[in-house]
């Protein structure tokens, strides 16, 4: 069940709660940068424990007896170091929420074997804001809906900060799946252009028809933007997903981390949108 409090006062953000299960949880943080900062704030501010913080200065924390206290941990790093810290938390036998994105697509089907039968668990998702997934939701309508009208010809793009390694985003190559399994004109996404921090422009702008192509922007610090267009020779339609911050993506990887608690397996955003509806 997921409560809001009283609406929030013009500059807050309001406040949506989801009902704590697991008070007093022991969290390790892996990476923490931006958003492990956040994440530990919101995490301390529903009742849990920070028992461990591993970042690039101290790896070897990995083997220390307060991360393997942790009941979850949540690591939200680059794309070369999540599928290395992932394999040592398994190693310590700790549960782990993973934000991380630019390496899942490769190493889907050796996560799921590691994750068989309860032998380990990871939670990981693209994107764990709660406005993502029900966007998501949308995207998938939409896209069943377009089915039947081929004049609609389908485009994305992204946006986000100068400092993100990985184009396309984790979230919108997801975004693309969800198109691609309900338009039948459509079998694999593509990298589109990109535009580069420093203004320079790399990809291509040339695409398979049978593709779903995906431009990306890097600018400041966006935090995040996802556009899917529709576009024909009479009119388009856009959706269109704005974070404001990362406040919502701390969130959501924070509940997810209370449903990880008594859970196993390989789990995904769906699993927790299922719980909250």
């Amino acid at each position: 069940q997921i409560q809001q409090h009283t609406p929030a006062r013009s500059g807050e953000h309001p406040e949506y709660v989801l009902i704590n299960k697991y008070p007093n949880m022991k969290i390790a943080l892996i990476g923490y940068g931006k958003m492990g900062h956040e994440i530990e704030k919101i995490a301390l501010s529903r009742g849990h424990q920070i028992v461990c913080k591993i970042d690039i200065d101290n790896p070897q924390d990995f083997d220390s007896p307060e991360f393997k206290t942790a009941d979850v941990a949540i690591e939200f790093t680059a794309p070369t170091q999540a599928y290395g810290n992932i394999q040592k938390c398994f190693k310590a036998g700790v549960k782990v929420v993973s934000g991380s994105t630019g390496w899942m697509e490769q190493h889907r089907d050796e996560m799921k074997d590691l994750c068989k039968d309860g032998a380990n668990t990871l939670f990981w998702s693209s994107n764990f804001s709660i406005g993502v997934a029900l966007f998501s939701k949308v995207n998938s309508y939409l896209a069943k809906l377009m089915n039947g009208y081929p004049m609609y010809e389908v485009r994305m793009s992204e946006t986000h900060h100068i400092h993100k390694l990985d184009a396309p985003s984790g979230t919108a190559i997801t975004l693309a799946e969800g198109i691609i399994s309900q338009l039948d004109r459509k079998t694999g996404w593509s990298k589109g252009t990109v535009l580069n921090a420093d203004g320079t422009i790399s990809g291509s702008s040339e695409y398979k028809p049978t593709d779903v192509r995906i431009d990306s922007i890097r600018e400041g610090e966006i935090a995040g933007i996802h556009e899917i267009t529709y576009d024909s020779s009479a009119d388009f339609i856009k959706i269109i997903h704005f974070a404001k911050d990362r406040s919502g993506l701390a969130l959501g990887a924070v509940l997810a981390a209370e449903f990880t608690a008594d859970k196993k397996g390989f789990l995904c955003m769906d699993d927790l949108m299922n719980s909250l509806s």
